[in-house]
């Protein structure tokens, strides 16, 4: 009797890291139009064919790369986070949570933004994103419910929370910005004063 055994391809997670990392550089680099399979896979150190043992197209691979980074955002944001402390002090860790993140990740974060405003945004599942976010969405409907925060859609008041720091913590757009407490902190109070009631 003769047994054949078939070989399965099977996933490696520093080869997956390889193309995580890979995605994240040339795209930031020349743009997701430029960023081909070949490309990537070349970048990564991988056959093009080892692209689809983890994805299924490139346009999975680049929506899967975006919901990593967004979920690895909220872990980092969700840091030490205590909804029983103060509105105020919970939504000042969040801010100093990000600022590190983004100075940390920067890399990261542009592949984020360009990625956000580009037709692949229109693939992910929204849902499954704010779902990393919803200890954060509680604590801003909390301050609402409690006249603490100003009862305004929350795209302004995430404007306004959370959109300074994207913009304090790229060197490439504040370039004499020094990212220090002092400055952060001062940061902070002007975006708390901007949504509180």
């Amino acid at each position: 009797m003769i047994v054949y055994l078939r070989i399965m391809r099977t996933k490696d997670d520093e080869k997956d890291s390889a193309l995580f990392e890979a995605t994240v550089k040339l795209v930031n680099e020349i743009g997701f139009a430029s960023s081909s399979v070949s490309k990537i896979a070349r970048e990564a150190g991988v056959s093009p064919a080892t692209i689809y043992v983890y994805y299924k197209n490139k346009e999975d691979l680049l929506v899967s790369t975006y919901i990593a980074i967004k979920l690895d955002l909220s872990k980092a944001l969700l840091r030490d986070f205590n909804d029983h402390l103060p509105i105020r002090d919970i939504l000042r860790n969040v801010w100093f949570n990000m600022f590190e993140y983004i100075s940390n990740n920067l890399e990261y974060y542009k592949f984020v933004e360009q990625f956000s405003n580009s037709p692949f945004s229109s693939l992910v599942d929204k849902q499954e994103v704010e779902q990393y976010f919803v200890p954060l969405v509680k604590v801003l409907q909390t301050g609402i419910e409690q006249k603490i925060i100003k009862n305004v859609n929350f795209d302004i008041l995430t404007a306004f929370m959370y959109h300074p720091i994207t913009v304090l913590a790229n060197p490439g757009l504040c370039q004499d910005f020094e990212l220090n407490a002092e400055n952060i902190e001062t940061a902070f109070t002007l975006a708390w004063d901007a949504i509180k009631l």
